[in-house]
């Protein structure tokens, strides 16, 4: 298995690790002890046939290539692409295409940087690959809009062949709308028939046919609409949250503040809210299902919007591409939640 992640002290460069699993070790090296050191060879008396012996199960990541100098800013989203050979990696204003093989050298295909940076009225916020045909992308903006390319069409991708943008209601726009409307996070679904993006309070699911509006809106946290104005002062209105598709893109899921995570069922609409703590989270213990109460009246197993810890919050989900198992990371804790086994 090959992963790419951003290297830890420099955000503009980033790593191919290749994950392995060995539960196997070596025992009977001729030329050296158990623990690694080096024999004298005039202790060598006779000659031994090293052999595997089991051992606990170990994850290894081994760090194999190292791609630098393809961007100025922070980069904010990696994408590989169906070929198996490419992928694009994304700051601010620029998307590049790399070559597995090549770590100094990618091709520009994306740049909205302008002449003059007074000038810049969006940023880019998240781009993926098509998972079935290698040619097309998308790319999300801070505007809230999402840019389907073709790379067939040229090779600096300045037109897009589809655009995505959900019409602003005049009633509803206030001093937070741009900011809340900024997308976080866009995923296609593993069919490639559908866009899944995810803004501050809502996840939306869009039809690669429909450009005019989403298919389906789920409300994530609605109940922070009244605490906007907290929430820009204490700068948590900027944080991005992901969101996934499970393998049969029926349910999504996208995390929120409490350490709590939420699923909508795109078949029956239903919608659940689960938290992610170590009180909760005993070895085969059954997560149940919280809710948060806006009025002043609340019932015993609901929680007040009012105590929500919003320091604790769950940026980043996934989910197994075929089974029921999710990973949740909440803060600086991991959690793994499996469906109910009989």
């Amino acid at each position: 298995i090959y992963i790419l992640t951003a290297t830890t002290y420099d955000k503009r460069n980033y790593q191919l690790w290749k994950i392995s699993e060995r539960d196997k070790r070596p025992e009977g090296y001729n030329l050296k002890d158990e623990d690694g050191r080096i024999r004298d060879p005039a202790t060598i008396t006779s000659l031994r046939v090293p052999v595997l012996r089991p051992m606990d199960l170990m994850v290894e990541a081994t760090p194999r290539r190292v791609f630098s100098n393809g961007h100025t800013y922070h980069i904010n989203s990696i994408s590989v692409n169906s070929d198996c050979e490419t992928y694009m990696s994304t700051d601010d204003l620029r998307i590049n295409l790399w070559h597995l093989e090549i770590t100094n050298r990618s091709f520009n295909i994306v740049d909205i940087k302008p002449a003059n940076m007074e000038e810049l009225t969006e940023v880019i916020t998240a781009a993926e690959f098509h998972p079935h045909q290698c040619n097309t992308f998308v790319y999300s903006s801070s505007k809230g809009s999402i840019r389907l390319c073709d790379m067939r069409a040229s090779a600096l991708c300045d037109n897009h062949s589809k655009f995505f943008e959900e019409p602003e209601d005049p009633s509803n726009r206030s001093f937070f709308s741009e900011i809340i409307s900024s997308i976080s996070d866009v995923k296609f679904s593993h069919s490639g028939r559908y866009l899944m993006t995810r803004d501050y309070l809502t996840v939306k699911v869009w039809d690669l046919n429909m450009e005019s509006k989403p298919l389906e809106t789920y409300q994530v946290h609605d109940y922070l609409r009244s605490k906007l104005c907290s929430l820009y002062e204490n700068d948590c209105i900027f944080d991005k949250f992901e969101c996934v598709w499970n393998g049969s893109d029926s349910v999504i899921m996208t995390g929120s503040y409490n350490n709590f995570f939420r699923m909508f069922d795109r078949n029956t609409k239903r919608d659940v809210t689960l938290e992610a703590s170590r009180e909760n989270s005993k070895p085969r213990a059954v997560l149940k299902p919280r809710k948060v109460c806006v009025g002043g009246k609340r019932r015993k197993d609901e929680i007040s919007v009012d105590s929500l810890d919003f320091s604790k919050k769950i940026l980043h989900t996934t989910w197994h591409p075929s089974e029921n198992i999710i990973a949740v990371a909440a803060t600086n804790n991991l959690y793994i939640f499996q469906d109910k086994v009989n």
